[in-house]
């Protein structure tokens, strides 16, 4: 299998595993990821995903060119709703993931991070979009995503020279969230996760699905929006607990119900 999937104690860890290759994504790889996402939403045991490449050259370089035939035209007509790797623009995973990223984080790689809510990134580790330079375009994610993270200038900085920027340039975009030392990543991804997975499961789902569905609203509108996942969250013992275990001093026991 290209891609590895485990959960432990309420973590899932998905893991591209094509070191040879760069971690780059061909079409099995991309069906592997697809069904992976919609095990998760399908999950009630999962608050939190890291997601991540294998070895430590790269995140993931992008698509995989290697015996390509399709032309770039028939690549975008193609229907991909999610975005590259079944997750640039996936709006209907709930569950926090943070991007672990050991290395080469290119092209389609870029806009799986542009994906990811959190973004943890090794000194070493490098960005782009380098598609411009094969003729090509970031279809999926690039060219939308990015123009709405960053300032206009410097997302076109990117896309327009296809150059690759280090971790500490784009920690400096707040495209990354912290940037570490290579022999630091796994302890401070591993801190992260803690502090997700303390949170009550039914909070972290209401509010990345609110985050997620309303976007494009007003301030006022998305707050009177009662999202499905809000509603279940407002209502869940969990939400007594939490008050409960506050007032007792002690640390909550969340039953995700």
């Amino acid at each position: 299998m290209s891609v590895t999937f485990v959960v432990e104690d309420r973590v899932a860890t998905v893991t591209l595993n094509r070191p040879e290759r760069m971690n780059a994504v061909d079409a099995a790889t991309e069906r592997e990821l697809e069904a992976i996402w919609q095990e998760i939403e399908a999950r009630d045991d999962i608050s939190c995903v890291v997601l991540t490449g294998a070895g430590e050259r790269a995140f993931c370089a992008g698509a995989d060119l290697k015996g390509a035939e399709k032309t770039g035209l028939d690549y975008w007509t193609e229907s991909r709703p999610n975005g590259f790797g079944g997750l640039a623009f996936r709006r209907s995973l709930d569950v926090p993931v943070i991007a672990r990223v050991n290395g080469y984080a290119l092209g389609g790689g870029f806009e799986m991070v542009l994906g990811c809510d959190i973004v943890i990134a090794s000194k070493e580790a490098a960005f782009g979009l380098p598609e411009a330079r094969v003729g090509r375009l970031p279809l999926d994610g690039g060219m939308v995503l990015l123009q709405r993270r960053i300032p206009h200038n410097l997302a076109m900085g990117v896309l327009l020279t296809g150059r690759r920027f280090s971790a500490t340039e784009m920690h400096a975009f707040g495209i990354v969230n912290e940037m570490v030392e290579p022999g630091e990543l796994d302890a401070a991804v591993a801190r992260w996760v803690r502090e997700i997975v303390a949170c009550a499961p039914l909070s972290l789902r209401a509010i990345k699905q609110t985050v997620n569905r309303t976007g494009h609203l007003s301030p006022a509108e998305a707050q009177g929006l009662r999202t499905p996942a809000l509603v279940k969250a407002l209502k869940s013992e969990d939400a007594m607990e939490g008050v409960s275990a506050f007032q007792e001093k002690r640390a909550p026991v969340w039953r995700g119900r």
